[in-house]
């Protein structure tokens, strides 16, 4: 689903997203009363949601979005890198970003590594995005690091790289893992540190000062 209240933009995606065989646009809507509806109406795998929309905005649409009870995975559009929704959409639940004016090979990747269950940051811009919002002393920080006590040494090698934007054959090429073994590490770390997507626990490695 596309979710933009450009409707140049939504025509430009889709052409591009359907000129791949293995994606289908099912829907699109020009705000985030329209896409949760949407959403809500009928299975959608992967959500391309623009953060600054009017009635809604990226953010709420984000959270409504994963509420639902099957939650398609979100990437969040923006026009500026550093732009303040971003963060608050990843922390919201989005599964990652991508600038608009990205490749197009770079969006159907994102589209394809989202549906398979990894998240898309882009590293450069995701590093500056992290540095400049979470701060790894004081409460938030201590916080972190006791979540982070639940894992495992192997878990907290996977979190390392699940936090520097690997994917899961990049881990298991790495770790010298089964990619099978890597998914199962990944629940695991997920489950132990009570957070819903691979972003969420990137950031809070990032809080704990583990990257």
């Amino acid at each position: 689903m596309i979710v933009d209240d450009d409707a140049l933009v939504r025509l430009g995606l889709s052409d591009l997203l359907d000129g791949d065989p293995d994606i289908d646009v099912v829907a699109q809507a020009a705000d985030g009363i329209e896409a949760v509806a949407k959403a809500a109406a009928r299975h959608i795998d992967v959500a391309l949601v623009d953060v600054r929309m009017p009635r809604m905005d990226g953010i709420t649409a984000v959270t409504k979005l994963r509420a639902l009870p099957n939650a398609p995975k979100v990437i969040t559009l923006t026009t500026f890198d550093l732009d303040d929704y971003v963060y608050n959409a990843l922390a919201a639940g989005a599964d990652g970003f991508l600038l608009k004016d990205a490749d197009p090979a770079d969006i159907l990747r994102a589209v394809h590594v989202v549906a398979a269950g990894s998240a898309m940051l882009h590293p450069t811009a995701a590093r500056r995005l992290i540095d400049r919002y979470h701060a790894t002393t004081g409460p938030l920080a201590t916080a972190a690091q006791e979540r982070l006590d639940r894992l495992t040494p192997r878990e907290r090698d996977v979190l390392l790289l699940l936090a520097r934007g690997d994917t899961n054959a990049d881990i298991a090429d790495q770790l010298a893992m089964r990619e099978s073994t890597v998914k199962a590490h990944v629940s695991r770390i997920l489950g132990a540190l009570g957070v819903s997507n691979r972003v969420q626990a990137a950031l809070l490695a990032r809080d704990a000062g583990l990257t």
